[in-house]
C-alpha cells in the first residue's frame, strides 16, 4: 500500500489528461470505485472531449470486433503479449456489455465488426458523459498540458493563461500523433523523454503510401529469378515513371476504388501478408482498408530498404490459367479494352492500372498481360505523413511501465503517472481493434491508481 495524501482530511486528487476513450474510461473506473472524497478531473486541450472518437463514428462507429480471442489478440502483432492481460479483462464482450449498460445496443456486421445499432458515436458519448458528470467527474476544457512545474504541479495553458494544478496521481491518455487538429499532436513525447521515460518514435499507422518511380520495379527476391527477369523486361517496355502516378491516371482515377482485388507482400524478414479486399487510388499513391491492413509491414520495409513492393491481383477469384485462357481468346475486331471487359470484367480503374504500369508492347503480349493481371508489382516509397494517418505506432514503451501501466522507469517520478490509450507503444489495424485496446488500457490505468493507493 502506498501513502495517501499527507492529511487524512485531504481528498485524493487524480488528474486525467486527455479526454478520449482511454482517459474517459480511466475516469469512469475511478469515479465508480466508491472511494470517499476522491476527486477526478479530466483535462483536454480541445473545446470538448472525444473529438477523434466522434470522427471515427462519422461513417459508422466500429466499436470492436466479434472474432475469437486468439485471432483478435494476434491483430496487435509484436505487442500482443503486453495487451493480452488488458484485453482478457476487458475485451469485445465486455465492451459490448458496457455499451449496452449505457443504453446503446450493438450488432455484428457481415464482416464481423461490431457497431452501435444506430451506427453513431454521438449518442454513446453523450450518455457516457452524463454518467461521468453524475458520478462527480469534473472537466477542464481548453487546457493543454505543458509538463510539470518545479514543485511537481501540472502546468497547463488555458484561456486564462498558464495555470497549475496539484494532483496525487496522474493518468496520461494523450493519444498518438495522428489528426493533430483533433488534439492528438504528440507534443507529450518531448515532455516524457525529458524525464527519461523511454518513448518509441511515433510513426504513421493505418496510413496511405506514395508510389515511387517505376511502380512495376523488380519483384522481391522470394518471388524467384524467373519472376524478376520477367519484370526486368517489362520495365524496358513500360512508360517512364516519375514519383507518383502519371498526370493522366491521377486526374482521372484519384479517389476511385479497386474493388474485389487482393494484395500480397513478403518483407525482407519473411513476414507475409495476403488478403482480399478493397483500396483506393490517391493522387500520389494508394490508401484504404486493404492498404491499411498491410501498412505496418510496408512502412517498416520502406524504413529498412527505401521502398516496398506489393503484388496486386486484379482478379483473385480466377486462377492464372483461367486468366491466360481468356486473354488469349480470339478477339477479332474488338479492341483490347473491350476484350478485357467482356472476357474478364476488367475495366475502369483496373484497366487503367494495367495501362499505367505496362507499356503498349506488354499490353499486347498475352502471357505478359495475364501475368500482370494476377500479380502486378506496385512499388511504394513513402508512407503518408503521420497527421493523415488513422492512427500511429510508437509511444511509451511497455518496458517503462508496470502491470498497472504506471511509469516505473526511470524510478521516482512523482506524483505517480499512469499511461493509457494510443500513446502506448502498440498498433493495430482498423476493425475495432484500436478502440478496444484504448478502452481496455484506460480501465487498467484507472484500476492502477486505485491499487497504487491501496483503496
Amino acid at each position: 500500500m502506498n501513502d495517501l495524501p499527507s492529511s487524512s482530511a485531504s481528498p485524493l486528487r487524480v488528474a486525467i489528461i486527455g479526454g478520449g476513450p482511454a482517459g474517459l474510461m480511466a475516469a469512469e473506473v475511478l469515479a465508480s470505485a466508491g472511494v470517499p472524497g476522491l476527486q477526478v478531473q479530466v483535462y483536454d486541450a480541445m473545446p470538448s472531449v472525444g473529438r477523434k472518437f466522434l470522427l471515427a463514428g462519422k461513417g459508422g462507429l466500429n466499436l470492436t470486433h466479434s472474432e475469437a480471442a486468439a485471432p483478435f489478440l494476434s491483430r496487435y502483432g509484436e505487442r500482443s503479449a503486453q495487451l493480452e492481460p488488458l484485453l482478457a479483462a476487458f475485451g469485445p464482450a465486455e465492451l459490448r456489455a458496457w455499451a449496452q449498460d449505457l443504453g446503446v445496443e450493438t450488432f455484428v456486421g457481415s464482416s464481423g465488426r461490431v457497431f452501435p445499432k444506430d451506427m453513431k458515436a454521438a449518442p454513446l458519448l453523450r450518455s457516457w458523459l452524463q454518467r461521468l458528470r453524475a458520478a462527480g467527474v469534473k472537466f477542464s476544457m481548453r487546457h493543454r498540458w505543458l509538463g510539470w512545474a518545479e514543485d511537481g504541479a501540472l502546468k497547463f495553458s488555458s484561456p486564462a493563461g498558464e495555470v497549475t494544478a496539484q494532483a496525487d496521481a496522474v493518468v496520461l491518455a494523450l493519444g498518438g500523433g495522428s489528426w493533430a487538429r483533433l488534439g492528438s499532436d504528440g507534443a507529450w513525447v518531448s515532455l516524457l523523454a525529458a524525464r527519461g521515460v523511454a518513448v518509441a518514435p511515433l510513426l504513421p499507422s493505418n496510413c496511405g503510401f506514395d508510389v515511387g518511380p517505376e511502380p512495376h520495379a523488380l519483384a522481391t527476391a522470394e518471388q524467384g529469378e524467373t519472376r524478376r527477369e520477367f519484370f526486368k523486361e517489362l520495365i524496358g517496355t513500360g512508360p517512364s515513371q516519375q514519383p507518383g502516378w502519371t498526370e493522366h491516371f491521377a486526374s482521372r482515377f484519384a479517389g476511385q476504388p479497386f474493388k474485389s482485388v487482393a494484395i500480397s507482400f513478403t518483407d525482407s524478414q519473411g513476414r507475409v501478408f495476403s488478403r482480399k479486399g478493397e483500396f483506393v487510388a490517391t493522387a500520389t499513391g494508394v490508401e484504404g482498408s486493404l492498404i491499411y491492413a498491410a501498412s505496418s509491414l510496408l512502412r517498416d520495409e520502406i524504413a529498412a530498404h527505401g521502398s516496398a513492393t506489393f503484388m496486386l491481383d486484379l482478379l483473385p477469384d480466377k486462377s492464372p490459367e483461367q486468366v491466360l485462357v481468356e486473354v488469349r481468346h480470339p478477339r477479332g475486331s474488338r479492341s483490347l479494352s473491350s476484350h478485357l471487359k467482356s472476357r474478364l470484367t476488367i475495366e475502369g480503374i483496373k484497366a487503367a492500372m494495367l495501362h499505367e504500369l505496362l507499356g503498349k508492347e506488354a499490353m499486347n503480349a498475352p502471357v505478359q498481360l495475364a501475368h500482370a493481371i494476377k500479380g502486378l508489382p506496385v512499388r511504394v516509397t513513402a508512407a503518408r505523413p503521420i497527421d493523415e494517418a488513422i492512427s500511429s505506432a510508437g509511444g511509451v514503451r511497455f518496458e517503462a511501465l508496470d502491470a498497472n501501466l504506471k511509469i516505473v522507469l526511470p524510478p521516482g517520478i512523482t506524483p505517480p503517472v499512469f499511461c493509457a490509450g494510443e500513446m502506448l507503444d502498440w498498433e493495430a489495424p482498423t476493425g475495432g481493434y484500436l478502440l478496444t485496446a484504448c478502452f481496455a488500457s484506460g480501465r487498467v490505468a484507472g484500476q492502477g491508481v486505485i491499487r497504487h493507493f491501496g483503496l
